[in-house]
Order: structure tokens, then sequence, then C-alpha cells
């Protein structure tokens, strides 16, 4: 009997651990900005923050990144990049591929002298998007 409950015990550990690693990070979004190409191949100046109050999961075992928007925007990871981490920023980075097939990278970038305040950059050829962002 004692024998069992152990066996219970450390099967319902190992699947409450497992679930633990498994969950999806959910981000909120306050405010977004975009910019875009100019034909010389310079970028225009970030148009102004506008508020955005939208959720952003990251899902690694699905290897997924969705943002909630009024559109619904949906990566798919192809990569995890190589995690940048110095005193000044934490810069995590994705190259991926959106619902319509178009290739992007995809930034988390925490800013560790500015209050650790968090970004989310979505990078495409011709237009970059950047949401301020904080753990949900």
């Amino acid at each position: 009997m004692k024998y069992l409950k152990l066996l219970s015990l450390f099967l319902l550990f190992s699947f409450t651990v497992q679930k633990s690693y498994s969950q999806p990070i959910r981000f909120k979004t306050s405010s977004v900005s975009f910019t875009d190409k100019k034909a010389n191949g310079s970028w225009n100046e970030w148009s102004d923050f506008v508020n955005a109050n939208v959720l952003i999961t990251l899902d690694a075992k699905k290897n997924t990144i969705t943002i909630n928007s009024q559109e619904v925007q949906s990566f798919k990871i192809k990569s995890y990049g190589e995690i940048i981490d110095n005193d000044e920023v934490n810069i995590v980075p994705f190259e991926c591929m959106d619902n319509k097939f178009s290739k992007c990278q995809i930034l988390i970038i925490t800013k560790k002298k500015e209050n650790n305040r968090m970004q989310f950059y979505i990078n495409y050829n011709e237009v970059k998007f950047v949401y301020n962002i904080y753990n949900d």
C-alpha cells in the first residue's frame, strides 16, 4: 500500500513538473509603433506610439508566437537565435515565418538601464513594428 502511495505521488509530481515547463509565456502590450523603408533603402522615423492592449503568446513547445490583435498574427518559429546578454540589454532573437509565409525576425528586448523596459520587435525587410510589453 505504501508503495502505491509513493508511486502515485511520484507520477503526480512528474506530470505537474512537466506541465509547468511547457507553459506558454504571455506578454501584454501597452503601445505600438512602426517604421518603413524609404526608396533609397534607409528607414523612416518611428511613428508615434499608439495605445495597443493585446496579448502576445510565446509557446516554445509548439514553436509559435501569436499576437492577438484585431487581426490575429501567427508566427512559426523556424530557429532560435543566439541570446545577447550584457549590462545594457538582453536580446532574445527568433527567425520566424508569419501566417502569410513571409520571413521575419522577432526580437524580445529587455533594456536593463531603463528599469528593465521590455519591447517586442517584428522586423520584415520593408517594415518594422515595435510593441512595448510587460509580463502578464
